[in-house]
């Protein structure tokens, strides 16, 4: 399970020091990493095999992993045109995704930035980031804070505060894989999502501007079922709001192995990703479901949608809860 602390996790490719954080309570024990505070290994008692998708290289993180378990920020999804108006001022920003697209912030991105360990105890700790006025188009200099405790029986809490000084866009996501089988693919899985209405989207994965209903398009999860690769395809955003809202259910997840995973969110949309091309070095493809707790994509190009504007007199904070249990 190992033991709560911190250890050396490596040496980013410019030098940089990078630390591995380990928390542990209720059978449960998690580590973070200071790399893009990513949420590097949850490991339940009794099981045998993690249940999110890591790896003990630096590297890989740097690498084609960048998304995998990281707090993605300060605008975690896509944005259409790579471009928007703040203030009704446009701002551009780096254009990643063939060139017209904005994803995960571009080169901005939270998770390309190591975070400073605040705070510290066996079942707690806190990493914090500033972000500087103008860098990837984005304006304000943000400060954030990133909070993960666990908590018994099996409960992993994730609580991210964000502060700006100047009108700016915040949406942010923890973007970790899991699978609960340890298995080569998720197939097998139950899932249910608490959403009534999701977002359509154009070739590109942008949101077409639609709120549906999940009984179109094969989304209704609101009763559980069984997914498989291949069949179910998800880059997806669930609307489960049209606002933030106190802490809420909002999706169940089971393995064939009987591990359970509740997740609820103060967050009006989870994005599902089926990992088609999310591949760890070595594995294949829909190794793990991407689960995101967020607001929902491009809003800034979406006036129908719930807002991701922060002002400088505002707090930002969102919490989310994943608990684990074993049958």
């Amino acid at each position: 399970m190992g033991q709560p602390g911190i250890a050396p996790f490596g040496t980013t490719a410019d030098g940089r020091q990078v630390q591995k954080i380990t928390l542990q309570d209720g059978g449960l024990c998690v580590s973070v990493l200071t790399w893009g505070a990513v949420l590097q290994s949850v490991r339940l008692d009794g099981v045998a095999h993690g249940l999110t998708l890591g790896s003990p290289r630096l590297s890989d993180y740097e690498g084609d992993m960048r998304h995998h378990g990281s707090l993605i920020g300060p605008v975690a999804n896509r944005i259409s045109g790579a471009r928007a108006l703040i203030g009704g001022k446009e701002h551009v920003f780096d254009a990643n995704q063939e060139g017209q697209i904005t994803l995960h912030s571009g080169a901005a991105g939270t998770h390309l930035k190591i975070w400073r360990l605040a705070e510290l105890s066996e079942t707690s700790a806190t990493l914090t980031l500033e972000l500087p006025d103008g860098e990837g188009g984005f304006p304000g200099h943000r400060r954030l804070a990133a909070r993960f405790t666990v908590l018994p029986p099996g409960i992993l809490r994730l609580e991210v505060t964000a502060s700006t000084d100047a009108l700016t866009l915040m949406n942010i996501a923890n973007h970790s894989y899991w699978n609960l089988d340890g298995s080569a693919e998720w197939s097998g899985h139950r899932l249910t999502v608490l959403a009534d209405h999701y977002l359509p989207t154009t070739p590109h994965f942008t949101p077409t501007g639609q709120i549906a209903p999940v009984t179109q398009g094969g989304m209704d999860f609101r009763k559980a079922r069984e997914i498989i690769a291949g069949r179910d395809l998800f880059d997806t955003n669930f609307c489960l709001a049209f606002a933030r809202r106190p802490l809420t259910d909002a999706l169940h997840l089971v393995g064939r192995s009987g591990v359970s995973m509740t997740m609820a969110t103060t967050e009006p949309g989870i994005q599902i990703y089926d990992g088609r091309n999310a591949r760890r070095p070595g594995r294949g493809p829909h190794e793990g479901l991407a689960i995101e707790a967020q607001f929902w994509p491009d809003a800034p190009n979406n006036p129908g949608f719930p807002d991701i504007l922060l002002q400088p007199e505002d707090q930002w904070r969102q919490i989310t809860e994943w608990r684990f249990s074993r049958a």
